[in-house]
């Protein structure tokens, strides 16, 4: 760290009374109890079940058997002292096969889930996307297929009218970056599809889905104090010192990465750059007139999550690429239109996912969004560091974690002393879960799980975020 860079490292700082500190997780993730109640399997039931797609085969199928603990998951909460959780509901559990009739012990799952934060005093943040599409809309074409964003807001008016009453703030779809260029691009993620033209074209379709399912809640939603909301996993884009291509690769992943969704979400129209950059990989004909007015509904929050940086310059065709932003290659590319693109090799330290830690990039994106967007409130909806935590005599220590969480924090507080409107923090993760592709093998949570015995033991970052909570301040 060069003299003078602040580490972030301070202690003491004091959050507004209304700063709303909370958790998050996602259905799959946690919930198990794939074939229970009705629910009809997920892309990702599809996916981590087909051989080689998940790390030593694991799957969803139990997770953290959240559906049936929830009520001790929620008093575990209430000890903790969340103030909010943010969790999504999966949707084919709703509609088993993404259409048609809702099921009514999904929805009694969810209402239980609703009422039981409330009575013990936590808000619920409710995420109608996190990944998990019906596999049987994936058979009719998934996100390359622009019914699936009317099946989605079809089911976000089911949800509006079942827990519209309750719910504090709705969120559309969590990181659709995800959902679009490592499901559809480079194959990492469900459905594990390699074309960057279903890329784009789920990029679209997405951005539709969140238009239109928003049209939809507020349609279905009588309660005034309701708010809306979408979460982007923006990225905080770097380039190579002295490389003069860097400026060029950063203008494609920031195009692809953020302007992708901020530009229809948030202005009404695609950035002009991306449509040149990408015009080798698709015509953009599935935009159809009248969408952009559609996706440009207004939210009332914008949900960011962050984790790290990236730094790109240009590839030179001689010397060796890096993984593309460490996903690895596979055999399709995240970055349609721009696979010349290099990302390099970062500077540590790193988490156990191999991403750099550098909480100035927090701080970085907020007063970026703040610029960009200056009348629009933010929230964090995301963040938090994977370790390879233990249970020692029955306690966790994870101090690495605690020093990234109170770096962040910091971050985020410095930010709001710039003038961010930021309303609040939701940890990532409550729980250890499944970790997508790379299943059971990264822990984020600040609640340990044994996944033999689902024993939840609260690691000292759980400990020391409650003392947070509780004082409003970052504990010394």
């Amino acid at each position: 760290m060069n003299e003078g860079t602040p580490d972030y490292r301070d202690s003491g700082l004091e959050f507004p009374a209304d700063f709303v500190f909370g958790s998050a997780t996602a259905a799959y993730q946690i919930e198990g109890a794939v074939r229970q109640d009705g629910r009809g399997p997920s892309i990702w039931d599809t996916f981590s079940h087909t051989p080689g797609r998940v790390l030593h085969g694991h799957t969803g199928d139990v997770a953290d058997d959240h559906y049936h603990r929830l009520d001790s998951d929620l008093d575990l909460m209430k000890r903790m002292g969340l103030e909010s959780y943010r969790f999504s509901i999966a949707w084919p559990r709703i509609q088993a096969l993404g259409s048609g009739a809702v099921n009514p012990k999904g929805l009694a799952f969810y209402s239980r889930l609703v009422d039981g934060l409330l009575a013990r005093g936590i808000a619920p943040i409710a995420t109608l996307y996190h990944w998990d599409l019906p596999q049987a809309l994936e058979d009719r074409g998934g996100w390359t297929n622009r019914d699936t964003s009317h099946r989605f807001a079809e089911y976000a008016h089911h949800m509006g009218e079942a827990l519209g009453d309750r719910v504090a703030m709705w969120t559309t779809l969590n990181e659709p970056w995800c959902s679009a260029y490592l499901g559809y691009g480079s194959g990492v993620h469900a459905p594990g599809i390699t074309s960057g033209r279903a890329a784009l074209t789920a990029v679209h379709h997405l951005n539709l889905a969140h238009g239109l399912g928003l049209s939809a809640l507020r349609d279905a939603v009588a309660r005034p104090a309701t708010q809306y909301s979408a979460t982007l996993n923006l990225h905080v884009i770097r380039g190579v010192e002295d490389d003069e291509s860097s400026p060029e690769a950063i203008r494609r992943i920031d195009a692809l990465a953020n302007r992708a969704f901020t530009g229809p979400m948030l202005r009404g129209a695609y950035p002009d750059d991306l449509i040149a950059d990408t015009a080798s990989v698709t015509d953009w004909r599935f935009v159809r007139p009248g969408d952009l007015e559609l996706i440009n509904q207004p939210i009332d929050v914008l949900g960011v999550n962050y984790y790290s940086t990236v730094t790109v310059r240009m590839w030179d065709g001689r010397t060796p690429r890096a993984t593309a932003d460490g996903h690895g290659e596979a055999a399709g590319s995240p970055w349609p239109g721009s696979t010349t693109v290099d990302f390099v090799q970062q500077p540590g330290p790193y988490t156990d996912m191999g991403w750099n830690i550098a909480p100035d990039g927090l701080e970085e994106l907020l007063l970026s969004l703040r610029e960009k967007f200056p009348t629009l409130p933010l929230m964090i909806t995301e963040n938090g560091a994977a370790f390879p935590d233990e249970v020692v005599e029955g306690r966790v220590h994870d101090e690495r974690r605690i020093d990234y969480l109170r770096r962040h924090l910091t971050a985020a507080h410095r930010a709001m002393q710039q003038g961010v409107d930021l309303r609040g923090y939701q940890v990532w993760s409550l729980m250890d879960n499944f970790e997508w592709a790379y299943g059971y093998t990264k822990r984020f949570g600040i609640v340990h799980v044994d996944y033999d015995s689902l024993e939840r033991t609260v690691k000292d970052s759980g400990h020391w975020y409650g003392e947070l909570i509780r004082g409003r301040r970052i504990p010394e």
